[in-house]
């Protein structure tokens, strides 16, 4: 049985782990370290790391894998083969070449589309029909390297990040065993990547949530729900920030109000846009809970006539 290293940090790489764990020797998980997080900065265990103590598997987390003592730990466990799924880290040729067979990574879009660390949020906010997930092998080049196999699927008139992202963690880890095992028994021959169609997914901040209400009612939904459980999506209300948590684009009716200007609309609540109106569900105003935009109306009657957007919270 081939022995492999598996490495990866974030909820999306468990499936993916327990499906080596089935199939394959799985001699030792490579994860970041246990960082601060939340509200309280408790010190918190990655997905995969959680994971792993529970199947009883060697953790090794390395602040650098850049480092001779890191890739001397690498050599001790003596993979036939690195698999990766959203590790976090670049891996440099030392690590790439330590493996006879190299390093497979799971990554979550067509190849060459959506190259990068954001492929879920990118296919959303960019209206693609479909997406999927890519088996390949890594080269230094930033997901260039050439693929064993892919599968799409539809990406949902209503998807979010969070919901795609399952899917597609389901659907490596269902891509993962089969792709490995044609490759390491020599009946896949990696494929070179189309020089065509290339796209970059680079990292997101939170400030790529702020909405222009200049832009098109459609095209708002898709950020709303391509950032959907983060970065979030915002505006501003009389100054505060305001975060805007869901909606329904109605891109034939216009109020003709200045875009960014708020709308009762048959007791809901919309916002004019550069073209029709984005109705919406929920908000979150500034150290407040989540609620409805009609609870948000109900409190502030004087709302509709309101332009959002006009100032940046502090």
């Amino acid at each position: 049985m081939h022995r492999v290293v598996f490495m990866g940090t974030p909820e999306f790489a468990v499936p993916s782990l327990q499906a080596l764990v089935d199939q394959f020797e799985v001699v030792g998980v490579v994860t970041q370290p246990d960082r601060p997080a939340g509200r309280g900065q408790q010190v918190r265990q990655s997905a995969v790391k959680q994971k792993a103590v529970a199947l009883d598997l060697p953790v090794f987390q390395p602040k650098s894998l850049r480092r001779d003592e890191a890739v001397l730990k690498l050599r001790t466990w003596a993979p036939d083969v690195i698999v990766v799924a959203a590790f976090g880290q670049i891996l440099r040729p030392t690590v790439l070449d330590l493996p006879p067979h190299g390093c497979i990574n799971v990554h979550a879009s067509l190849l060459p589309r959506w190259r990068g660390a954001a492929p879920i949020q990118y296919a959303i906010r960019a209206g693609d029909e479909q997406t999927g997930v890519t088996i390949m092998k890594m080269d230094p080049g930033l997901d260039t390297g050439p693929m064993l196999m892919k599968r799409a699927i539809p990406i949902a008139p209503e998807e979010t990040a969070g919901s795609l992202h399952d899917k597609l963690a389901a659907l490596g880890a269902a891509l993962l065993p089969e792709a490995l095992t044609g490759y390491l028994n020599g009946d896949i021959t990696p494929e070179p990547q189309p020089d065509q169609g290339v796209t970059l997914a680079p990292t997101l901040s939170k400030d790529d949530g702020a909405i222009d209400w200049g832009d098109p009612a459609d095209a708002i939904d898709r950020q709303v729900r391509a950032y959907d459980p983060w970065p979030g999506t915002f505006t501003t209300y009389e100054g505060d920030l305001l975060k805007v948590k869901g909606g329904t684009p109605l891109p034939e009716v216009d109020a003709g109000e200045p875009p960014g200007t708020l709308v009762a609309l048959d007791e809901a609540l919309c916002v004019q846009t550069g073209a029709g109106l984005y109705r919406l569900h929920e908000l979150q105003p500034a150290g407040k809970r989540t609620m409805s935009a009609e609870a948000f109306l109900a409190g502030r009657p004087e709302a509709p006539g309101t332009l959002l957007g006009e100032e940046t919270p502090a």
